[in-house]
């Protein structure tokens, strides 16, 4: 009798940070600069005003946002050094108190005490792999990229750049701010629904519903932002 054996494969969302990093800037590079247009364009009759007020707000909101990206990058590389000079001190200092949290670590997964002592007293011979298990299992810290920051910075940005080029886009080959509203909303209604279709299938999260929360998202900010420009305008 020949037992057929089946190999099993683990597919897991490998990226997850640079995957998170185009999230946060294509999703407001496409929403902002859009909404800004569709507000300006219920207010002025010049494409150029809405092509040069686009560009502008895509670059700094752009730098905005790649600094923003690289401050929390750094921020989390500044608190885990942090964190981990404490849990060594710890271990110096209070090495039976340390001991008892990796026993209580593994009594929560239902270990007897002869082997919570055992496992505590062989991580204790290494003092950087006990380190670093009180680090990943007390704390619930990974050791952050070296790179992260500067990564992280550079995606944001980036990112938002593409997003915010396609509803600016428009405003180039139409001759009126009205109809280069009619394209651009056509356009990013488009990317939008595609864009949260594309992150919720990556991040295990129902892309139909997911398509359709992002792109009502966009096209609420950018029909607040046209009404509000267009009754301002009338009033002065």
């Amino acid at each position: 009798m020949t037992v057929d054996k089946v190999s099993h494969k683990e597919e897991h969302l490998r990226s997850s940070v640079f995957i998170t990093d185009i999230v946060i800037g294509m999703s407001d590079g496409l929403t902002v600069p859009f909404a800004l247009a569709a507000g300006l364009s219920g207010a002025v009759q010049s494409n150029a005003i809405v092509i040069t007020a686009g560009i502008a707000e895509i670059v700094a909101g752009s730098i905005a946002m790649g600094l923003g990206g690289y401050l929390a990058g750094k921020t989390s590389q500044e608190h885990y050094q942090s964190e981990l000079k404490r849990e060594y001190a710890e271990v110096d200092n209070l090495p039976e108190k340390e001991k008892e949290e990796i026993k209580l670590v593994f009594a929560q997964y239902g270990l007897s005490e002869y082997n919570q002592n055992i496992i505590a007293d062989e991580l204790a011979k290494d003092k950087d792999k006990w380190v670093d298990f009180m680090m990943k299992y007390e704390l619930g810290m990974e050791k952050p990229d070296v790179n992260r920051a500067r990564n992280s910075a550079a995606t944001i940005g980036l990112s938002y750049i593409i997003g915010g080029l396609i509803p600016l886009s428009a405003y180039f080959f139409t001759p009126t701010p009205l109809e280069g509203l009619e394209i651009s909303a056509l356009l990013t209604i488009i990317c939008l629904f595609l864009f949260g279709y594309f992150k919720s299938k990556v991040t295990g999260q129902p892309p139909l519903k997911g398509a359709v929360k992002v792109t009502l998202i966009g096209i609420t900010a950018a029909a607040a932002a046209f009404l509000v420009a267009k009754t301002f305008n009338k009033l002065f």
